[in-house]
């Protein structure tokens, strides 16, 4: 399977979404973030809605125009008025290193690593994830090579709450999903749990299963591999079409 040739390749890739729920895992791994999420977020009762919302942005921010950008932040900025802390610079930094350490890990594993010039833009436009917020200028790392430090010294840092494991409980076993999603459900959960690091994924009580881990990432990038790229970019598509 041939990887990514460009930022906009790699963005518009329905695939990333695999690991979504690796991303907000690692998110509410942050005590504030989980805190937040736990007292102001719709996971237990629209699920779907909470994953439409996020797409929605990383695509704006990622694929749109300025105008859908700017719409799409506005829409984030006022979900999290009254929230604490969803302001601040540290947590908006951590969230946008989620969004971009686990789509890349997503990449490499289904179609393998990112040529050096492409992972080099795919790097310099993530940043936008939380400039288009309000991450000031220059907080991002500056290079891959400091982003891995600070990812490494972040996740070790981390620390998982009864709050967190909450809603965790409820994003990998959720009711209210759709009934035709459900049976996916099993292959996103060993996904999950083997893209998580294994700090985290310990402290969420989550099964190690090396051997299910790999069956379902066998059956992801099968998947991946009869599915054309016109039809894996068509949440992207869709979803920028609704920001008009």
């Amino acid at each position: 399977m041939a990887g990514a040739q460009s930022f906009e390749e790699y963005a518009a890739d329905g695939a990333l979404v695999l690991g979504g729920a690796a991303a907000i895992l690692l998110q509410l791994a942050d005590p504030v973030v989980a805190r937040g999420v736990a007292a102001h977020s719709t996971f237990a009762t629209d699920p779907m809605k909470r994953l439409r919302n996020t797409l929605s942005y990383v695509y704006a921010v990622g694929l749109g125009s300025q105008a859908q950008a700017a719409l799409a932040a506005r829409f984030v900025d006022r979900a999290h008025v009254g929230v604490e802390g969803a302001m601040d610079a540290d947590h908006q930094l951590w969230v946008a290193a989620t969004l971009y350490e686990v789509g890349r890990s997503v990449h490499e594993r289904v179609h393998g690593p990112l040529a050096p010039g492409v992972a080099d833009e795919v790097y310099a436009a993530s940043a936008r994830l939380g400039t288009t917020l309000q991450l000031p200028d220059g907080v991002w790392p500056e290079s891959r090579a400091a982003f891995a430090e600070y990812w490494a010294t972040t996740v070790a840092g981390l620390e998982v709450t009864d709050a967190a494991r909450g809603v965790a409980k409820e994003l990998l076993h959720s009711r209210a999903i759709p009934w035709f999603t459900r049976p996916a459900m099993p292959l996103v959960r060993a996904l999950t749990a083997g893209l998580l690091p294994p700090s985290v994924r310990d402290a969420y009580g989550l099964p190690q299963h090396p051997r299910r881990y790999r069956a379902a990432l066998g059956v992801a990038r099968g998947l991946v591999r009869i599915t054309p790229r016109g039809v894996r970019e068509l949440p992207s598509r869709r979803l920028l079409a609704r920001l008009g």
